[in-house]
Parts: C-alpha cells; structure tokens; sequence
C-alpha cells in the first residue's frame, strides 16, 4: 500500500468533517501520508476548524461557498468551512471522513457526500451503526465505498479477524479490552477524569458507561454476522488478556458453531483487542503448539493497542484505491445498541441520548427485540418518557414519545428497510 501511494501521479483528496481531537489527527496524518491530501474541512465551530489548520501551519482559506471551496483547493490551499454540507458536497475531494460526535447530521454529511460522487469513511460510530445499512444501500446504488474506519476498536478486530479466516482458523470470539465501567457514569460524576485525560465530559461518560463499547461491538457484529449471548455481553474481569480461556466457557459458547462478540474488563494490555478462534485439524494444532500458541482447540490472537487516527489512512486509500471496504453492515441490523435507565424516569422526562444523564446502552441480538423494539440508543435525545422507567430498566420504542418525521428516526426507518432488504 505504501509504495502504491508513493507512486500515485495524483493525490487521493479528502475532505473532513468534525475538527475536535480525532478531526486534528485525521488532518495531521492526511498531510504525513505519502498519496493522501486533505482539501476541506468543516466544523459547526468555524474557529475550532482554523485553529486545526493553524496548530499545523498550513496555508487554508475560510469559504462559505462551493465556488470558493473549489478555488482555494486549486491555489493548493485547504477550504475551511463551518458547513460541512459544503464539505460533503465539494467536487474536488475523493473521499469524505465523518469525524464529527453528531449523529443526525452525519447522517445528512454521510448522505451528501454518497449523492455527490464520494466514498465516504466513518469515525462517527454512532452514525456509521444507527444509519449504516442505508448509507452503504446508497452507496451500493452508485459504485461507491461506504466503510467504517480504521483504528478504532471494531476497525481492528476487523482486521485481525480477516488474517485469522485468512490462516483457515475459525472465529469463535470478537473481543475488546475494556479498562473501567461505571454504568451510572454522568457528565458531573466523570469531571475529574474526563479533565486528567482532556475529553469532552458527555464523551467520558459514553466510554465509561459502556455504551461506546457496545456500539463498537454492534457494528463488528452487523459486519461479520455475529452476536451477543447476553444483553451488554458477559465482560468478566481479568488481569490479561490471556485468561479468557479460563473467564469464558468456550466450549458451551461454541456448541452451535456461531460467533459472538465480548469483552474483558480491567485486563492487560490495556487498549487492545484479542480474538478467539478454533482449529481441531490435527497436523495444525501440533503446529500451532509448536508456534507456543497452546494445544487447542481454542486460540487467542491478540493486539495490544489500537491508534484511532494514526491507522485511519490505510481504508482511506483501499476505498479510493482498491474500491474496498475494511467493514461494512452486510449483514443489516443482526445487533442493535438499545438505551436503559441510569435512574428512575418520570413520566414526561426527556431523555438526553448518548454519554448523557438519563440512560445508557447495551448490545443486543435484533430477533430477540423484534417483538417489542427497544429504542435505539443513538436516537435517545430528545425524546420524552411516556410511562415511568426504573432504573436499568429497557426503553422501548411505544414507552416514548417521538417525531417519525424527526431526520434521525427518519434515517433510521430507512436503515431497518434496507437491512430487511440485503442485496
């Protein structure tokens, strides 16, 4: 891939949308990455998007029409804009990065940039699992990439997996490391730590609550045809990653032959990501003892770190490249992150989505909700309780009251359609 980007005669030309913490990187490694520009950025904090530019001392001009866009890139300098409709629509960039914590207007990004001829590669999980199915419907429809990111969790696991499948190992677990979960975690309780590691406070509480988590494992899940066995998975503590075998009951978890996601909480190597597979041919389980990787018929694969942004360029270009996705939801919605009550909710109370005070969300197989839908927890803002709620009690789509008409729920209706509808 390296020596292929350094021999393009022409760059690949990216556009980026959200320029907070992973926005900043992103822009970064696109100026570092032999082949790869960026061209536009956007934020809804126009002085956020020029302070990016500027930490990196790059020539940019703010526009705020396409024209205008389209004339700074061809004096080789960055558009910045607070629109990123007009990044997604700029005709001179090859791919567009959602990066932003948005979700209904990813969604419109997403969308924009698939109409306007673009590959479009999402940093935003919460977009990327609550729109995904329509958004790679779209770009099913026009020969374009639509493809989670690298560098996240799910992104890596991805990757770890395909070289496993590759070796003809069978997957039994997809598996993340998790250091810390406090499911009544709010943007108050999680101040001193959120501030120590400088994040926003609704983002700390989205990791710590672990509804992040289980967004990551979903979109894993709807890409590989895989699920949960329990609600929020059974995460058992350990102090490594190499005490699965004895945390998970791996034969019982095996009996139907069907894989699932997991986790392990407070394990060494802190960051990582581990995979569990299955061989039971002879010669290969002597070699693989002889490789030190135990007897069998149970294997543990792992990686001891994931780098967000340093990684993101490598599905950048095999989309624009290769025309290849690194994960997309083939398989629809076979998983969905559903919102539960972090305290009592009072009839009329109005829910205040992701990372927030009022509720959290956990993974869930989709057959198993079909009868009563649960309410997806990236549609969870906004809406008002219509019935009172205890505490880690479900919410489901009648127990509130909501806009259909909404763009999210709107986009959302459109993603269970197109997963009911594979192609």
């Amino acid at each position: 891939m390296l020596a292929e980007l350094q021999a393009l005669q022409n760059n690949i030309r990216v556009g980026i949308v959200g320029m907070g913490s992973m926005g900043k990187g992103l822009l970064h490694q696109c100026q570092i990455t032999p082949g790869i520009r960026c061209v536009v950025v956007a934020d809804v904090v126009l002085e956020r998007a020029i302070a990016c530019v500027d930490h990196w001392k790059l020539d940019y001009e703010v526009v705020q029409t396409l024209g205008a866009a389209n004339l700074a890139i061809e004096r080789d300098k960055i558009a910045v804009c607070e629109d990123g409709e007009l990044a997604a629509r700029c005709a001179v960039a090859d791919v567009l990065i959602e990066s932003t914590s948005a979700i209904s207007a990813a969604g419109t990004f997403a969308t924009l940039a698939l109409t306007h001829g673009k590959d479009v590669v999402m940093m935003n999980a919460e977009a990327d699992l609550v729109f995904g199915p329509h958004l790679l419907h779209l770009a099913r429809e026009s020969d374009l990439v639509y493809t989670s990111c690298d560098g996240d969790q799910h992104g890596v696991l991805k990757r770890l997996i395909d070289e496993m499948q590759l070796w003809g190992i069978e997957l039994v677990m997809a598996g993340n490391i998790k250091g810390f979960l406090d499911r009544d975690s709010n943007p108050t309780k999680i101040i001193p730590e959120a501030d120590k590691r400088r994040l926003d406070y609704r983002m700390a509480t989205a990791y710590t609550d672990g509804t992040k988590l289980c967004i990551e494992m979903a979109l894993l899940a709807n890409g590989l045809d895989l699920r949960t066995h329990v609600p929020g998975m059974f995460g058992p503590r350990a102090n490594d990653v190499r005490e699965v075998f004895e945390r998970f009951d791996l034969d019982a978890l095996w009996r139907d032959r069907k894989p699932c996601v997991d986790y392990i909480l407070g394990a060494e190597p802190g960051g990582g990501v581990f995979a569990i597979g299955f061989c039971e041919e002879r010669y290969q389980q002597e070699m693989l003892a002889y490789y030190k990787l135990g007897e069998g018929p149970f294997y543990l694969f792992y990686r001891p770190y994931h780098l967000c942004h340093v990684e993101a360029m490598r599905c950048v270009a095999e989309a624009a490249l290769d025309r290849r996705a690194l994960l997309q939801p083939r398989f629809g919605f076979r998983t969905n992150v559903f919102a539960y009550a972090k305290r009592p909710l009072r009839v009329g109370e109005e829910l205040d989505g992701i990372g927030g005070y009022t509720c959290y969300g956990l993974i869930e197989n989709v057959v198993d909700d079909a009868l009563r839908p649960g309410l997806p927890i990236c549609l969870a803002e906004g809406v008002r309780v219509k019935r009172a709620v205890g505490k880690g009690e479900k919410l489901h789509m009648e127990g509130v009251e909501y806009d259909p008409r909404r763009l999210d729920f709107e986009l959302y209706a459109k993603a269970v359609a197109a997963a009911r509808c594979p192609p």
